[in-house]
């Protein structure tokens, strides 16, 4: 008798791996499964599954329902979104089926072969029918760094890195590509919808990209793009599909709501009636666009078939407190176009989330810190608490206070705040302009304009040095050609912020010399600047220059990268994060920050109604990450860059439009009354002593 026999005679007297599971959980793990032998087909099925409701658990126990029921595990194809979570997704359907056969039969380590990411099962499955599609089957891939430097390597050949305006970099160019693939849309659409500054370049991007493709091919290698693309144009041809196709017996994916276009194809070729396709997402976490990913697959999902799909509704929640999901239910039943669904706990007791008005955003930041060191005092570790935010540099000012009180803090989303190089462009200005002797500055400054190397940087630093470190012997220095003609710009605000005693505006004036400078140097310039105008905010806290970098260099962040380390000189750490880097986490304590119009939603997402409903998503992302605690946060001004000097350079922030007045019923509100202010100690008047501390210092080495 095979082991699969075993397995289906064993598991058929007794049910006991869904003694655990709710009445909707049983039925969509059951689904369609019926003691039919070891071949057997199942309808469509559609599992909206809300944040919380034990997803994954679900899905597990559906692969083990199947190969307990007689299927066979090399005949299952188990989609997910990340490596990590397909090897969980194994290990939980192994020790299922092990419990429930109580040891007399056991799942094998490794027999379910087809379980991982949609581009890891593209790369398999390519390589088994290389030969049939024309490819080599010893095929490289190329990761997103190579893909990006070979890019580069083709735009420079084909002489764009020379154009006399500026052509988009190979990273950005990358980006466009991967987008405009895996949206399946042409070139123009991708520039109109997520490039709009690159517009101009259409003619030439699209020559790029065919030579792009065509160098791929001659190298034999294949980008991250190419696995999905060449899978679902593999699953066109009918004799291949159809081989493909008879692989598997079941399919199924995680995560529905985050695929594209592509992905979309690439079932479908599979599993064109349906058939042993199941699917799982919540369309109310579909916060992914920005990388092609189509709400509308899931929303369309039961109709693509005929008969339509089945759909299971997963509504118990094992998250959050009665209180939070109530608020959570009230923001997500304005969504234009949605499967409905009410989250529902057993939980007994919570209170209701908070909505806390604060005069600003550094009153925003006050409150947030003392609400996280009470909770703290209380028993909450910090690791149990998170501050959740729309951009990255939403959190710059808390970044700050958290570094100047010691709280320790690991950030996922993007840099820190003050290891992003447009910041530290920005500071090291401000530094020169303070201290001309300070050569690391300096350097740092000079190089930034385009011609300018640390030979010249060398040169223009020795001319200073020859006269007295003053920066205006900048004027009479010359650079090379390649840098003359943005060198007066240079000059003129080193000399402008070198000379002025004043300190307000001093940031301003900088800014209209770099910000077109961002254009230059970096990619993603929009967001930059977002960046940059926190910056700015930042500096009016203080009456001058010195203050500012005194107080933001004191502390310095060691983290760098596109996720910040945990903080491993401590046992504990709270965590920030963006909205998106948060999905699929969860934390006893959630505080949401700019819960404002212009911040969520972000006023760079508000062009069509498609982009404003993905927004509201994103608030209830972010809301249904908490178990017991949630406050949003809602200052009233806040600090806009650009106005002219003696206006006030404050606007006030309505609360985000997704919280109507019907919806105030649901939270309690909190308020700050009076500004937020700060006390400095004052200085002892006393002529001190006149003391050579610098000699002191050189004797210590003689």
């Amino acid at each position: 008798m095979s082991v699969e026999q075993s397995v289906q005679r064993l598991a058929t007297g007794h049910a006991s791996h869904l003694e655990d599971l709710n009445p909707a959980q049983k039925s969509a793990v059951t689904f369609g499964i019926t003691d039919s032998g070891e071949r057997f087909n199942t309808p469509a099925l559609l599992v909206i599954a809300g944040a919380g409701t034990g997803k994954t658990k679900m899905l597990a126990h559906r692969v083990a329902h199947l190969i307990l029921q007689g299927a066979h595990p090399g005949r299952i194809l188990l989609l997910t979104f990340g490596r990590r979570m397909a090897g969980e997704m194994t290990r939980r359907v192994e020790h299922i089926c092990a419990m429930a056969l109580k040891g007399r039969a056991y799942v094998s380590a490794g027999s379910i072969d087809w379980s991982g990411t949609f581009h890891a099962i593209g790369a398999k499955l390519l390589r088994l029918h290389a030969d049939s599609i024309g490819l080599n089957p010893g095929f490289s891939i190329l990761d997103r760094s190579d893909a990006a430097d070979l890019m580069d390597l083709v735009r420079d050949e084909l002489g764009f890195s020379e154009a006399r305006n500026r052509f988009p970099k190979k990273a950005t160019c990358l980006s466009i590509y991967s987008y405009a693939v895996n949206a399946q849309a042409p070139v123009h659409e991708a520039l109109a919808r997520n490039f709009p500054w690159c517009t101009q370049w259409e003619e030439q991007l699209n020559r790029l990209f065919a030579a792009y493709v065509t160098t791929k091919q001659e190298q034999a290698v294949l980008d991250y793009d190419d696995l999905l693309l060449y899978w679902a144009k593999m699953m066109e041809i009918r004799e291949i599909a159809q081989l493909v196709s008879n692989r598997f017996d079941h399919v199924l994916v995680d995560e529905y709501q985050d695929t594209n276009a592509l992905q979309a194809s690439i079932l479908l070729g599979l599993k064109p009636d349906g058939a042993g396709l199941t699917v799982v997402g919540d369309d109310s976490q579909s916060i992914y666009s920005f990388r092609s990913a189509r709400i509308q697959n899931i929303l369309e999902f039961p109709t693509r078939f005929n008969p339509p799909a089945e759909i299971v509704t997963l509504e118990q929640n094992y998250r959050s407190s009665r209180p939070i999901l109530a608020a959570c239910n009230r923001i997500i039943s304005h969504a234009a176009e949605r499967y409905t669904k009410n989250l529902f706990s057993k939980r007994t007791g919570g209170s209701r989330p908070i909505i806390s008005m604060v005069a600003d955003e550094a009153a925003q930041v006050e409150f947030v810190v003392q609400r996280i060191l009470a909770n703290r005092e209380a028993g909450m570790e910090l690791r149990e608490q998170a501050v959740l935010f729309r951009a990255s540099h939403h959190s710059g000012q808390l970044e700050v206070e958290l570094t100047r009180r010691n709280i320790p803090f690991v950030k996922f989303g993007g840099l820190k705040f003050l290891e992003a190089s447009h910041v530290k462009d920005v500071l090291a200005v401000l530094r020169w302009a303070e201290n001309p002797r300070d050569r690391v500055a300096g350097f740092r400054v000079l190089k930034l304009l385009p011609g300018i190397g640390p030979a010249t940087a060398r040169r223009a630093l020795a001319a200073m040095d020859g006269e007295g470190h003053s920066l205006l012997a900048l004027e009479h220095f010359r650079p090379h050609a390649g840098a003359a003609e943005m060198w007066p710009g240079l000059v003129g605000v080193m000399k402008d912020l070198g000379t002025s005693k004043r300190w307000a505006g001093q940031i301003e004036r900088l800014r209209r010399w770099y910000d077109p400078m961002l254009e230059l140097l970096y990619d993603s310039a929009r967001m930059r600047l977002g960046d940059l105008d926190q910056l700015e905010r930042m500096a009016t806290q203080h009456t001058s220059r010195s203050s500012f970098l005194t107080d933001l260099t004191l502390h310095p962040p060691e983290a760098s990268g596109d996720e910040a380390g945990p903080a491993v000189k401590d046992e504990d750490w709270l965590v920030l994060s963006t909205i998106h880097s948060a999905k699929g986490q969860e934390w006893g304590a959630v505080f949401v920050l700019n819960v404002v119009d212009g911040c969520i939603p972000s006023d760079l997402a508000t062009n069509t109604p498609d982009e404003i409903e993905e927004e509201r998503r994103l608030l209830y992302v972010a809301m249904t990450r908490a178990k017991d605690d949630l406050v949003l946060m809602q200052p009233l001004r806040f600090y806009v860059h650009g106005q002219a000097l003696g206006a006030d350079r404050h606007v006030y922030a309505p609360r985000s439009r997704f919280i109507t007045e019907a919806d105030l019923d649901a939270f309690d509100l909190v308020g700050m009354p009076g500004p937020h202010s700060t006390q400095a100690d004052a200085l002892c008047a006393a002529s001190p002593p006149s003391v050579d501390l610098k000699a002191t210092m050189r004797r210590m080495w003689a």
